[in-house]
């Protein structure tokens, strides 16, 4: 097309295409930008500039994006009467790959949030939250430099899918009727008559494919370990088979690259004492064993002897400390665990209830989601986002902190495997914080700093690009 929403495409850029799981980026991309509502309005006009000085440094002139602007919230609204134009999905559709501000979510009825709208109509399946310290950033914790992860949290599903009825609706109603009188028939359970009810569902699909995308990332940057988050000591049959058909993928789909934790712990058990035999072994991977059940002691024999049969060859003597880790840990554990042992944690794959919590409570620790980036990102389309909201009382004031959206593109151009553009970006903020020019939500927590506004952070941003290329 040649237009969308009224406005021309760049004639100058190039689509970036996407085919057998690649993306071909070409030196020109057309990438559709919405500006966001709110404070998006000079988030975007800072952020933009940031991107730009930084392509142009890194690649001198050789490359440059296409920015095209498509419209969402009230923005759209404004223009089409429509707070989701058709053409702005089309268009993100068609060049694949966008960023985007904070957007608004429309009250009284309709969608119930132009964000989670988004990722349903382009089924972005993973909601991607990398949380990394940056040295200056003021926070609340001792060792805020100790965390540096991803958070991989699925985004199509759980309670957050929408399925849902209000109390005192007749078909509220129907469904606990059903409900206590079929399915909890003859059981101590029985829902409250005057509740509302929400669905949750967790899917075989769902989950592998979200685990498959956590694992492809941590084997391609490196990473030691990814952690399967969950609650499902409780919720067995959700989020319990969430955390069973994450280690069935991983075995499955990447066993010569991983171990998972119970097979580490039998196999440095037999490399520590060639001469253990499966019952000791055994054993020693659950304390207190000869208190068990048989049935139990026999399923844990013939786990520990499937391990060594299997894989002892490929990941014994040593091997599994080079493999890729595979562990899970109960959601309200991780809570206090990335903030005394964040170090201990590289990669998380969670379902999507636990992913918004853990993300929004691990950005905290190293200096809020004023400087948190995300993405959403399917099999051919994703969408970079700022994760913080609006702030409508500071619109148009030039004062808030454009970090999310600027980090935001550094993800994008990493994704777009522009890695110079986006190391001089991450290196630029950075030195522009410890040089303490900052935007107020920072200069009022740190003894020293100079308060800059929006436009000004980016400014000195720029400014120290060209210090990173002089030093080059």
């Amino acid at each position: 097309m040649a237009e969308f929403n009224g406005v021309p495409v760049p004639p100058s850029g190039q689509k970036i295409e996407y085919s057998n799981g690649k993306y071909t980026v070409p030196d020109r991309p057309i990438i559709p930008f919405i500006e966001g509502d709110g404070t998006g309005r000079d988030i975007w006009k800072a952020s933009v500039r940031v991107f730009d000085a930084a392509v142009e440094k890194a690649y001198d002139g050789k490359r440059a994006v296409a920015w095209y602007e498509v419209f969402a919230g009230e923005k759209a609204k404004a223009k089409f009467q429509n707070w989701l134009p058709d053409d702005t999905v089309a268009a993100i559709r068609e060049f694949r790959v966008a960023i985007k501000g904070p957007l608004t979510t429309p009250v009284g009825g309709g969608i119930r949030s132009l964000n989670v709208a988004l990722r349903q109509i382009l089924d972005l399946y993973a909601c991607i939250r990398p949380v990394k310290y940056y040295s200056g950033v003021p926070s609340p914790v001792k060792h805020p430099e100790r965390m540096d992860l991803t958070i991989f949290r699925e985004n199509t599903e759980d309670v957050y899918a929408g399925i849902e009825w209000e109390e005192g609706t007749a078909d509220c109603a129907r469904l606990i009727e059903f409900l206590n009188k079929d399915m909890l028939k003859g059981g101590k359970k029985q829902i409250r008559l005057d509740s509302g009810v929400g669905i949750k569902p967790i899917s075989i699909t769902g989950t592998k494919r979200l685990v498959r995308m956590a694992i492809q990332f941590a084997l391609k940057n490196k990473r030691k370990s990814v952690t399967l988050v969950h609650k499902g000591n409780i919720q067995k049959f959700t989020e319990g088979a969430f955390r069973q058909w994450g280690y069935d993928v991983a075995t499955s789909e990447f066993r010569d690259q991983v171990v998972t934790e119970r097979e580490s712990w039998i196999i440095d058990n037999k490399d520590k004492n060639p001469a253990l035999t499966v019952e000791q072994n055994a054993n020693l991977i659950e304390p207190g064993l000869e208190f068990a059940t048989d049935d139990f002691r026999q399923a844990l024999y013939k786990e520990v002897k499937n391990c060594l049969d299997s894989i002892y060859a490929t990941h014994g003597k040593g091997a599994w400390k080079k493999k890729l880790l595979i562990n899970d840990r109960i959601a309200d554990s991780i809570f206090q665990q990335v903030v005394t042992r964040a170090d201990e944690y590289t990669v998380l794959a969670t379902p999507n209830l636990n992913g918004d919590y853990i993300s929004d409570a691990c950005a905290a620790q190293v200096g809020g989601l004023g400087i948190a980036p995300g993405a959403n990102v399917g099999d051919g389309y994703a969408i970079f986002e700022a994760t913080h909201g609006t702030a409508p009382k500071y619109a148009d004031k030039d004062v808030i902190n454009p970090g999310s959206v600027i980090l935001s593109g550094v993800m994008m151009f990493r994704f777009l495997g522009w890695t110079e553009a986006a190391d001089l970006i991450e290196q630029s903020l950075e030195r522009t914080i410890e040089q303490k020019k900052v935007t107020y939500d920072f200069e009022r927590l740190m003894e020293g700093a100079t308060k800059v506004k929006t436009s000004e952070f980016a400014t000195c941003m720029i400014e120290n690009m060209q210090v990173a290329v002089a030093a080059d």
